[in-house]
Formats: structure tokens, sequence, C-alpha cells
């Protein structure tokens, strides 16, 4: 007999067990089986819940916010329509647009609003989306943007960024490089290529200048604002179009002024532009006073031929000639530009 306390040990095989009638028992079930199946919730879907929009929003601008402030938060109102609005236009400015985009505008009469334009979608871009963007003076002879815009430690011009070039060829030049030719723009939050603001300037810039420049500006920037000249048979100003991803037109409510954007159309469309010119944003600036004017008219001929016609308001600052400060602007500009370049930014 084994030792006192070391038994034997009977063991008994184990049987399957059985359910009703001998029928084999259910499997046991896996209490993880869940979390190892197909619709397992992923990090991705986590993430897309995280960024999604909150299903309720209070009102932050006018009355309402005031009206909210002053329950103490105890009451949530909802944004109003103009909240809405602005909060919408303001996204769609914000939005990535994946890559560079080239924004030009033309008019080939002088006086059309095509300066004030480009500096006001770059203030604008600039103020909602930040830096890297450029307002460049694509002018063939003496442009106005320097001039309207704010001065810098330098006075040099795009002539000046030519004549150094073979410093950025290749790998070379960095963006403090560039600063000694652009200028910035400070609460602008955008740069200025300023055009050579003599009137006896030299040569005419040449396609192949443009191009050129161009390549270099675009290692810096992810959105470029050309205003071009008013010989729309310069090199410089056909080489600003075949670059072009969104064309801007403007125009004071004049007739004249209309009837050159018209013709500058028909010129495009007649050059195998003419998808340029559906995708196009209209911008009529109006005057001091409406006497006289038949803006009706300027306005559906334009919209029968572009995508968009948007008014920009009178601004005596704007008129007055002097540099433009962003901060120096009513209200009702800075909406309405804001508008118009979500305008803009839907077709970028």
């Amino acid at each position: 007999m084994p030792p006192h306390g070391d038994m034997p040990v009977h063991t008994t095989p184990l049987l399957p067990q059985t359910g009703p009638a001998g029928a084999p028992a259910p499997a046991e079930v896996d209490p993880f089986q869940d979390l190892l199946s197909e619709a397992t919730p992923t990090a991705e879907e986590f993430a897309r819940r995280r960024l999604a929009r909150p299903a309720h929003q209070s009102a932050t601008m006018g009355a309402r916010a005031m009206l909210q402030k002053g329950m103490f938060g105890l009451v949530k109102l909802s944004p109003g329509q103009r909240e809405l609005e602005y909060k919408q236009d303001v996204e769609m400015v914000r939005r990535n647009f994946g890559g560079l985009r080239q924004v030009t505008v033309v008019n080939p009469k002088g006086g059309a609003g095509k300066t004030v334009a480009v500096l006001l979608l770059a203030m604008t871009f600039g103020q909602k989306r930040g830096g890297y963007v450029l307002a460049w003076d694509n002018n063939e002879t003496q442009g106005t943007l320097g001039m309207r815009a704010q001065q810098d430690f330098h006075a040099r011009t795009v002539r000046d960024m030519m004549r150094d070039l073979h410093l950025f060829q290749g790998a070379q030049g960095r963006v403090g490089d560039l600063s000694q030719y652009v200028r910035a723009q400070g609460e602008g939050m955008f740069d200025v290529l300023a055009s050579d603001e003599s009137a006896t300037a030299g040569e005419m810039l040449t396609a192949d200048s443009f191009a050129e420049i161009r390549d270099v500006v675009s290692r810096f920037y992810k959105l470029i604002f050309v205003d071009t000249g008013n010989n729309v048979r310069a090199e410089n100003w056909q080489a600003a179009m075949d670059a072009t991803d969104q064309l801007v037109i403007t125009m004071s409510a004049r007739n004249d002024s209309a009837e050159t954007a018209a013709r500058a159309l028909d010129h495009l469309e007649q050059s195998g532009r003419r998808r340029l010119v559906r995708q196009a944003v209209t911008i009529v600036t109006m005057p001091p006073t409406r006497k006289d004017i038949d803006l009706q008219w300027i306005q559906q001929h334009f919209a029968a031929r572009t995508r968009a016609v948007l008014v920009a308001p009178y601004e005596r600052l704007i008129d007055s000639g002097e540099p433009i400060r962003y901060g120096e602007l009513s209200t009702n500009t800075k909406d309405a530009w804001l508008k118009i370049a979500a305008a803009v930014a839907e077709g970028l």
C-alpha cells in the first residue's frame, strides 16, 4: 500500500455534455466574439466622430449672443441666419484646396477696381486662413499694387527679383531670402510682390519671366492673387491666364467699365478659355451714389456669362487712394468681401 496520505488518484474520462434527450449541448459562447467581428469600430471612426460638428450651436454674434450673455448662459440661443452664413463663408475660405492655387483679376480698363480687389481678397484670405498668401502685381508697365499696400523695410519690386532669380535656382533660396523682395502686410497676414513703379522701367515682361517668377513664389505660398495690366495681348497677361485656377472680373458700376469687362470675356472665350469664363466670379464695385446706374442690367449680363456676380459696397477709405489697412475698413465692407472670398474659394 502507498504510504499514509498518498491515496491513489482515480481519473474519469471526460464525456461530451449532452442536452435534453441526449442531444449535444450548445457550444460555449465566446464573450469577446463581438470585438473580433468586422463591424468593430476603428480608430478612424472614432476620429471622425470627434471632428463632427456639435449637435447644438449657440449664438456668438449679434443680439442673440448679447441676450444669452445677459442670462448668464442659463438659456442657449441658436445662431441667427446672419451668423450661420458668416460661419459658412469662413469655413469655405479656410478649406484645403489641395495644392497651390492662382486667382487672376482682370479688366482691361484702368480704374476698374482690379488692384483693390486683389488687396481685399488677399487680406480676407490672409485674415481667415493665416499666411502663405501672396498678392502679385503682374502689370506690364507701371502698377499701383505696391502704392495701395503697406510699406515695408524695402522698396524692391518684381524687376529686382528677376535680376536675382539665380539666387533661387535649384534648391537655393529660403523664405527669409524671399522677404527681401516681397512686402509684408502686417495685420493683413499676406505679402505683396510689387511691379516696378517707374513708367520707364525698361523692357516688357515676357511669358518666360512670369513662369520663372511663379516657379519661385510657388515654393513659399499656397494662394497667389495676380493683378493684371490693361493689355490683353501682352505676353505676361496671357501667361497669367494660362496659369489661372480661378478668374475674377472686376468693374465699377458704370457702363464703360462693364463693357470693357465684357469685351475681355469675349477675348478669353475666342482664345479657347470658355470654361475659365464660365467659372469666373464677377465683382461690381459701387460708387458713392447709385444715381444713373443701371445695376440690374450689368448684373443680368454677367450672371448669364459667369458663375457668380457679387456687389462690393462703397468704402470711403478705398476711394481715397491711400494704402488700405484691414482694421480701418467698415464691418459692412469686411462682410461683403468675405462673401466674395467665399465665392472665389468655391471655385478653387
